[in-house]
């Protein structure tokens, strides 16, 4: 073989290794090796992995449109999710086609043995367009691209060694929470639980929507709370659209009233604001002005028997306190690997987050359900605003920007069930998450103004 003689082999069309490049005529070569570096081979070899990437491409925009789709049905409707998730679609479409193209052109390049010297070279020196799109792009990256991505990762490390610093002190609090066994005590004039005309009325809302197959346990186990029965109203706050569930709900609630409980069925025939539009449209009953507390279970929680005789009490001698929030646990947390993964997430939720900031700040983000508010607190707050998916969220920092304490009570549960299905999990997870950046620039304002820095 001649000196400045390279051979290429191919074994397969998709496993290829380049051996030698031929620098003389082909025609002076064997059969086999003239077979072997046919260009068409490698033509079509190079259509394959591009019809590869376009196809995988497709997919990606095609999966990001229909979570676009999807995420639109689950946001606030006076939010226009429509206008802002096709916007969002073209966006990503756009960033999509640059980069497609920015690939194609990086593909030639590397074909062609272009380096990153072409951008120092004359305009006279450069042949071709796509030579002369190659130098742009170059530039463009180095210019504007590459330190949008230098800070952008900087600030990342940065975010990071914040949120590091934050686990590691949440840790700690929670370690010392239990080295002292500090919780949460009764004051010296607690509720006498053995005088009925001491206990305090209590007003109970089940927000359901379409919750075909919870909406009897839930009902059942606010029906069964140990609480004088003329001393509690429980409130069935339907949103379900299906008539057929709507006349089933509606004789579960006549058949334990017929048994004693004081229970009323409400349903809105215009759902606005979903479950803040629900919450707040029960709140202006005029019976509402009658009770002091109220507690608030979502469809799918149990509560024990002695939920109220647990929590309410905690409010006697302690004016300060607006919320009194119970720990939630979950019936199939075994189920399957999805459901152990939650577990341990909302474990360290619970167990840490809400602990410590508990103990050390009287703060922390109600949980939406199985807490105890007091009627005062939500009131002189402003009540319930559908301005944000996360109405839950939102009147507390509204709470605490009032001055008003909370208290959390890891000792005290209510069950519930975590999403077992990716869909549901999907779902819920877009429900927490969609709405706290919002919250955030709603509430910064009221933030700055507040005189109230922390607890007292």
């Amino acid at each position: 073989m001649a000196p400045n003689t390279v051979a290429v082999t191919m074994e397969k069309p998709d496993n290829f290794s380049l051996l030698e490049i031929n620098g003389s005529d082909p025609s002076s070569l064997p059969d086999n090796k003239r077979k072997s570096i046919s260009p068409k081979q490698f033509s079509w070899f190079l259509l394959l992995k591009a019809h590869r990437v376009v196809s995988c491409l497709s997919w990606l925009l095609a999966s990001v449109k229909n979570r676009i789709a999807f995420s639109s049905k689950n946001v606030n409707e006076e939010e226009d999710p429509k206008s802002r998730g096709k916007q969002m679609y073209r966006f990503i479409k756009a960033c999509l086609v640059i980069s497609i193209i920015a690939l194609s052109i990086e593909i030639v390049a590397y074909y062609k043995k272009w380096n990153l010297d072409l951008i120092n070279r004359p305009s006279w020196e450069v042949f071709g367009l796509v030579e002369w799109s190659y130098m742009a792009w170059l530039s463009f990256r180095s210019d504007y691209i590459a330190p949008i991505v230098i800070t952008l990762s900087k600030f990342c490390t940065v975010l990071f060694l914040i949120q590091s610093l934050d686990r590691l002190v949440l840790c700690l609090g929670c370690f010392w929470i239990k080295l002292k066994k500090i919780q949460p005590k009764l004051k010296d004039d607690e509720i006498d639980l053995e005088d009925p005309s001491n206990f305090p009325m209590v007003l109970i809302q089940i927000p359901m929507c379409n919750e075909r197959e919870v909406y009897e346990q839930s009902i059942g186990a606010a029906a069964q709370l140990d609480w004088p029965k003329d001393r509690i109203l429980i409130q069935v706050l339907d949103d379900s659209d299906d008539p057929n569930l709507q006349l089933l709900i509606k004789e579960e609630v006549s058949a334990w009233a017929e048994k004693g409980v004081n229970i009323i069925y409400r349903h809105r025939l215009i759902r606005t604001g979903y479950k803040a539009g629900n919450l707040k449209s029960a709140m202006t009953c005029d019976y509402v002005k009658d009770y002091e507390f109220v507690t608030i279970f979502d469809a799918d929680f149990t509560p024990s028997p002695d939920f109220l005789k647990k929590t309410v009490p905690h409010f006697k001698g302690n004016p300060e306190l607006g919320l009194v929030q119970a720990r939630w646990s979950f019936v199939n947390k075994d189920e399957n690997l999805l459901t152990r993964l939650q577990n341990i997430n909302l474990c360290f939720h619970f167990e840490v987050e809400q602990q410590v900031n508990g103990v050390f700040l009287n703060f922390f983000g109600f949980n939406g359900t199985a807490g105890v508010w007091r009627i005062k607190a939500l009131e002189e707050s402003g009540g319930w605003l559908e301005r944000t998916t996360v109405e839950d969220m939102d009147i507390a920092v509204r709470a605490h920007l009032n001055g008003w304490k909370f208290i959390y009570l890891n000792d005290v549960e209510v069950t519930c069930e975590l999403p077992e299905s990716y869909e549901a999990y999907k779902k819920q997870q877009h429900r927490w998450h969609s709405g706290p950046m919002q919250l955030f620039r709603l509430c910064l304002p009221s933030i700055i103004k507040s005189k109230f820095i922390g607890p007292a």
